[in-house]
Formats: structure tokens, sequence, C-alpha cells
């Protein structure tokens, strides 16, 4: 399928490498493709057969400068339902991923080459699989690498940058959560009666809405490219934390405070010898 719009990835002087569009197809145990070849369509898809390996490339027409790259992840999670309406809680069960460059841009000649490919392990109950543009895990777990799990009743929309989603399966998984216990009634109480005549009125409450089904969440073919860490702060020098010495040498008032000193000694000498004086 031709691609409409493709992005254009390129290094900016400064070196800032910019957004750049996939392009992906699924192919069988042979190496045959199934379905449709090379697309940037996204979507979400239910399967009729689990989908296999995914091959993935960079869309032709784009420029990419050496050192640019881009990671494209496939996650495989169990599920609640065979949709994402159905899909409540998501368990990660395995992911890949793999790094694409200015060598994986489409071209001419391109019968002859060989594309990085992506596989997981095949759910046999109710799950979903993601192809999205980054490496982080979205396995519910905290750290570096590692982002909140899919999870359609709250609103969780993940994987961010997703590029494309299957669902399907036709039973429950085992590790389905277990149905809650109804819990059990507190004793209150009695609540004392209200005579007669003084029951206040009753409220009224307007029902809450229903909820609407969710729709499934938002897909694109322009992936980011990798992110460099944040440079190191400098520590700050020693001359920016050493308090100022106090000033001395010339520029202090030394001569000033020594002639004082000087002064007041000779008054008091001159005090003492009127005071013996007087005496004699």
């Amino acid at each position: 399928m031709p691609v409409v719009g493709a992005g254009v990835a390129s290094a900016t002087p400064g070196g800032t490498c910019q957004s750049a569009t996939v392009q992906y197809r699924l192919v069988g145990a042979d190496g045959g493709v199934v379905g449709e070849d090379w697309t940037s369509q996204g979507g979400f898809r239910s399967w009729d057969t689990v989908p296999g390996p995914v091959e993935v490339r960079l869309a032709p027409g784009q420029k990419v400068a050496d050192g640019c790259k881009y990671p494209v992840s496939l996650a495989e999670y169990t599920t609640e339902g065979p949709n994402w309406t159905t899909s409540g809680r998501q368990t990660m069960v395995d992911k890949a991923t793999v790094y694409l460059t200015a060598a994986d841009v489409a071209g001419d000649d391109d019968g002859k080459r060989t594309w990085q490919k992506l596989a997981v392990k095949l759910p046999d109950c109710y799950g979903q699989i993601d192809l999205y543009g980054d490496d982080v895990a979205y396995d519910g777990k905290t750290g570096e690498g590692h982002g909140p799990a899919p999870y359609q009743p709250d609103g969780v929309n993940t994987p961010y940058h997703l590029i494309a989603a299957w669902n399907g399966g036709e039973k429950e998984c085992a590790d389905s959560p277990p149905e809650s216990p109804s819990p059990t009634p507190t004793p209150s109480e009695p609540t004392p009666s209200t005579p007669a005549g003084s029951t206040p009125p009753a409220e009224e409450t307007t029902p809450p809405p229903t909820p609407k089904p969710s729709a499934t969440p938002p897909t694109t073919p322009d992936v980011p490219p990798l992110s460099s860490k944040p440079p190191v702060t400098p520590e700050p020098s020693s001359s920016d934390s050493t308090p100022p010495l106090a000033e001395t040498g010339a520029g202090a008032p030394v001569g000033l405070i020594a002639g004082g000193a000087a002064v007041v000694i000779a008054l008091g000498a001159g005090a003492v010898f009127a005071a013996r004086s007087r005496r004699s």
C-alpha cells in the first residue's frame, strides 16, 4: 500500500533527529507476506489467526542522518476479552525491540534486501499485540524503561507512539483475576424512629449517566527518535562556594586604627601624671 504524506526524518545542524514514518508487514513461518504488503495504516484489528512475526522499515523518501535511531517494539499481552472494550486488565507476556537507522529506509532494489523482524510469544487465549515506536516496557512496573500497562476501564491508553494493534482470542486466560467475593455486611446500630409528621421531604436525585464505551487509542506511523540522556550538571567550583576572606593589607584602614589607639594611650598617661602631681 503506498504511503501518503510520509514524514521526513533528518538531522538538524545542531544534531537533533526528527520523527520518522514506519512501515510494517506480517510474515509467516516460511517468510511469505501474510495479508497486505508494506503499510503505515494503523488502528486496531481483530485477528482470525494470531499474527506472527512483523517486519519493519522506514518509509521511502526519507532522509535519515547517521546516528539517528528509531526504536520500534512489539508487545504481547493477555487480556480479559477479545477486543479493546472488553480487554480489562492486560498483562505483558513478551516484548521485542529493534532500532531502525538510515540503513532501514526503503528505496530501490528492495527485493534483495533483508528487513528487521520482530517476534513475540503468541497468546493461546484472549490477547492484544501492540506495535509501537519506543523501547519502553508498558508492563505496569516502575523505574527507568517501564510504563503503565494498558487498562481500558481507567482510560490508560498505552503504549505511547502506538503504530497498530491486534486483538483476539476465543477463551479466557488462566491468569484471569477471580471474581471479587461479596463483602460481608457490617452490623450497624438501629436507626431511631422518626416521629410521625416530621419526616423530611425526599431529595430528588439525578441518576448518573451511563458511561459510553471508549474509542480505541489513537495510532500513528510517525515515531520519535531515540532520546539521549540529559547532560550532567557541572559541580560548582570552589570559588563559588568559598566565602570571601577578610580584607587585609594596604587596602585596609590599618594606619588609621593604629593612630587612634596611640592617641587613647597618650591621653590616659597624661591623666595619671596630673593626678600624681596634685597629690604631691
